[in-house]
């Protein structure tokens, strides 16, 4: 069925309070032009990050009825994105999306949240990760923080591999762990979060490895003192829409990055709880400024 927009089936949870997962999703590829298609895989009272006895809906079951009913429908997506799961068992109906209901020519993107700062999310266990080492090799392009990464490649947390005197990791180290993060299977690795000595204070950096080119690619983002969860969701939503307007991979991540950080600029300017996540509502019409300038390099093999 020819549509005059782009579709995106988006496998998130749905948080009450908390721009993250769908609150973030939604808002950023509508804003780009492109619908959103929820398959919820939760609900929540709040976001997991800064609050406890936080209410938890596991929909591991409706989503396989969502499902069903979506391939009796014979939808198509330009993409299909997922994101937190619910459960292990929901990487297998992720597939299954992936399988039945993307468009030929369409991206698959796994954003494999289990944690940060070197620990499990509150809902994670060593079985989702399992699953979502699993899920990964469905994928065309997966964007896991350094702490996914090494999950996913059964290292040891990011603490052992970071130059503690320097505060940083040797990019060497992050080029061998998103080559191996490729081999798995999709052609677009990214890695999130990076500490690299880049002459600022606590810097941090975004890396990716295109494994069809051979080429790894690297933006630098401003130090800001402060932790919003939700902008891993942010990240990958504006990333994805990027790619799917047609932008190469490392326009689209420049770009993206420049929004999360926009994002967190003017939220940090509020002194807001930090825990709500960045104020998207400020910031979504620079999503549709035209392209004014590139900060990513080009890294040597």
């Amino acid at each position: 069925m020819y549509t005059p927009f782009m579709r995106v089936a988006a496998i998130h949870d749905l948080s009450g309070i908390g721009r993250t997962s769908l609150t973030a999703v939604i808002p950023i590829f509508s804003s780009l032009g492109i619908q959103v298609c929820p398959l919820p895989t939760a609900v929540l009272s709040t976001q997991t990050s800064g609050y406890d006895d936080f209410c938890f809906v596991d929909l591991s079951g409706p989503m396989r009825d969502f499902l069903a009913h979506w391939n009796k429908l014979e939808m198509k997506f330009d993409a299909v994105y997922s994101g937190f799961l619910g459960s292990p068992e929901q990487a297998q109906i992720v597939a299954d999306c992936i399988a039945g209901c993307l468009k030929a020519g369409g991206i698959a993107v796994v954003d494999p949240v289990l944690g940060d700062n070197g620990k499990l999310d509150p809902t994670m266990s060593m079985q989702m990760v399992e699953s979502l080492r699993w899920l990964v090799t469905k994928a065309d392009c997966i964007t896991p923080n350094l702490t996914e990464a090494a999950l996913l490649l059964n290292e040891d947390m990011p603490e052992a591999a970071i130059n503690q005197r320097e505060h940083s990791i040797a990019a060497s180290v992050v080029k061998s762990w998103l080559r191996r993060l490729a081999d798995f299977g999709p052609r677009y690795a990214i890695i999130t979060s990076v500490p690299l000595k880049s002459g600022q204070r606590d810097g941090s950096a975004i890396l990716a490895y295109d494994k069809a080119q051979s080429r790894f690619w690297k933006v630098d983002c401003k130090y800001i003192p402060a932790f919003y969860p939700g902008t891993g969701d942010t990240f990958t939503s504006a990333l994805t829409g990027f790619l799917l307007q047609g932008e190469s991979l490392p326009v689209a991540m420049d770009r993206a990055a420049q929004f999360v950080t926009l994002g967190i600029m003017v939220s940090f300017g509020y002194n807001l709880p930090t825990r709500e996540g960045i104020i998207l509502e400020k910031v979504l019409p620079a999503l549709r400024v035209p392209l004014l300038s590139c900060v990513y390099e080009l890294l040597e093999e």
